[in-house]
């Protein structure tokens, strides 16, 4: 018998075959590693590019019946962005369910080695190891205190215990949203535009940013377009996070 990160035990007798993906990330990495195994994704499941499996609804809203007509052997959940009661309903109808708990870079590569090794039967791939070794190192130099918005009108932000904000202080920045009980609280724009920062990231998810749409809302604070696959996806993405937002 083997568990989730949550505890839960899963009566997996053999690897997974037959793979149901609500976690766009690890949806990447089942499609990079084992595209013969994976049979069901989500609509936000968009990488890699072309993914030719069976749409089960969204992340919030999947399609329970779909899943159980895919006879899933393993359905891969994530404790943010699925909902639990999804979770208990596909678990009541007999499809096993292994739910990650993912809030810190560190976790998210326990995490996924131990899925690839007790669900899949699989040792690390390549991007994991290179992963691993890419962010075993300490923070680079400080380079002073950054912002994330997830949302605008009203405007909300990345905040205490979240996978991005973790990412954040190893790529040697300070998180300006760190503390409190909100995750992911609701800020004034005009406290998002002060000299109390030195930047602010504009990613393309969950709200598009664009170049027509969010910098201008900032007259006084630096501001950058980056992917937010780069910010909160775990997975393959992790080493172009490491690659590209780490200079």
């Amino acid at each position: 018998m083997t568990t989730d990160d949550l505890g839960y035990d899963l009566p997996l007798s053999a690897p997974a075959r037959r793979i149901v993906s609500l976690v766009p990330s690890i949806t990447e990495a089942l499609a990079t590693d084992v595209p013969d195994r994976l049979v069901g994704a989500t609509d936000w499941c968009t990488h890699p590019a072309g993914l030719a499996v069976t749409r089960v609804r969204g992340t919030k809203n999947p399609d329970l019946a779909a899943i159980r007509f895919l006879a899933p052997d393993l359905v891969v959940a994530n404790q943010e962005e699925n909902r639990e009661l999804d979770v208990r309903r596909l678990r009541d109808a007999g499809v096993p369910v292994w739910v990650t708990a993912i809030e810190t870079v560190p976790q998210a590569l326990a995490s996924l080695a131990r899925l690839y090794d007790e669900a899949l039967g699989l040792a690390a791939p390549p991007w994991l190891v290179r992963a691993r070794s890419c962010w075993a190192g300490p923070p680079p130099a400080a380079r002073g205190r950054v912002a994330v918005p997830v949302w605008r009108d009203p405007w909300m932000v990345v905040g205490p215990r979240t996978y991005t904000g973790d990412l954040l202080r190893r790529l040697g920045w300070t998180h300006a949203y760190d503390e409190g009980e909100d995750r992911y609280p609701h800020v004034d724009l005009a406290a998002l535009d002060t000299a109390d920062l030195d930047l602010v990231l504009l990613p393309d998810e969950p709200y598009v940013f664009t170049a027509d749409d969010g910098p201008e809302a900032f007259t006084r604070v630096p501001t950058r377009l980056v992917s937010g696959r780069l910010l909160t996806w775990y997975g393959p993405a992790m080493v172009e996070a490491y690659d590209l937002l780490s200079s």
